[in-house]
């Protein structure tokens, strides 16, 4: 075990040591990896800080259902028993729904009252607002949630006596199908720039390999392992990775704060205090490995192909 473990501190420091030899060379390598990295860190950034928005909203949708000009005033109250029964088997917050009956004549002062259009209003000589409910269903707490108003509204829509049913909450599944795309084309943008990261590392040890043939040749010659000889070159596409995501973070990180003053500005207008913040310790912790991981696999990669014709 302490033989295995010297070997490896080994290979970490003939890593370190390539890194000091040619310290241009690794950070030009870096910083392109790095901006390889950057875009998708910085959309995961945002997906990050929209999603906690998005799933906490007080989604209350409100559901209008119109009855037919003819329904009789009895039968139209009646409904509140099948319309209830209707929420009690769809919604498990049915007890706190509110279920508010509007009668035409109502509706009709209301409208006089908000659009000031009474004089033509007046004209038309009969009233042409329905009786209507108004729905109010509390405890949706998110998009997946708000998706369940359709399936009331359909049930609603099948009662007798019902002209039409209106739902308010299109923009909660807007909402949701927009963040949906947006992880889909993180995903994809994030498979393809973790190609390039790939193609870079494997060139960068490509390099290094025909650099080094001779050390190399040398050191197959007095007994050295393959193991041994390659355990470097996969010390190396790590680190790579590792700093290339430790500078992608923190161009990403110190970004935030200019792009935090413009969207104050935005957000008092809507009496907000909305701010990007960075991403947590946790998934920044597991996008260093990542980067760590995509450089390690660059250089196995890199190394099955190349440096095993010197081995």
């Amino acid at each position: 075990m302490g033989t295995w473990v010297r070997q490896h501190i080994a290979a970490i420091g003939d890593a370190f040591g390539h890194v000091i030899k040619t310290p241009g060379s690794f950070a030009m390598n870096v910083l392109v990896v790095a901006i390889a990295l950057m875009l998708p860190i910085a959309g995961l950034t945002l997906l990050e800080n929209i999603r906690p928005v998005s799933a906490q909203l007080a989604v209350e949708p409100e559901i209008s259902v119109f009855l037919t000009m003819d329904t009789a005033r009895d039968n139209a109250t009646a409904l509140a028993t099948p319309i209830r029964e209707i929420l009690q088997k769809n919604d498990r917050n049915a007890k706190s729904a509110k279920i508010n009956f509007v009668p035409r004549e109502n509706a009709l002062a209301d409208l006089k009252g908000k659009t000031g259009l009474s004089d033509a209003l007046t004209t038309l000589g009969q009233n042409p607002l329905p009786d209507a409910y108004v729905l109010t269903l509390s405890g949706f707490q998110d998009a997946t949630d708000a998706m369940q108003v359709d399936t009331i509204a359909e049930q609603l829509k099948a009662l007798p006596g019902v002209e039409s049913v209106q739902v308010d909450s299109d923009w909660v599944k807007r909402l949701a199908a927009l963040l949906h795309i947006a992880h889909l084309m993180l995903l994809f943008l994030a498979a393809t720039l973790a190609i390039v990261v790939v193609a870079v590392v494997f060139n960068t040890v490509r390099l290094q390999v025909l650099t080094q043939h001779e050390e190399i040749a040398v050191a197959k010659l007095v007994g050295a392992t393959n193991a041994y000889i390659h355990r470097p070159f996969y010390y190396t596409g790590a680190l790579l990775g590792l700093c290339a995501g430790a500078v992608a973070l923190s161009v990403v990180a110190f970004g935030l704060s200019p792009l935090n003053q413009v969207i104050a500005e935005l957000a008092k207008l809507y009496a907000s205090e909305f701010q990007l913040q960075p991403l947590n310790w946790i998934i920044t912790l597991a996008l260093l490995a990542l980067g760590a991981a995509l450089g390690l696999i660059g250089a196995v990669l890199s190394v099955r192909r190349h440096l095993a014709r010197l081995t």
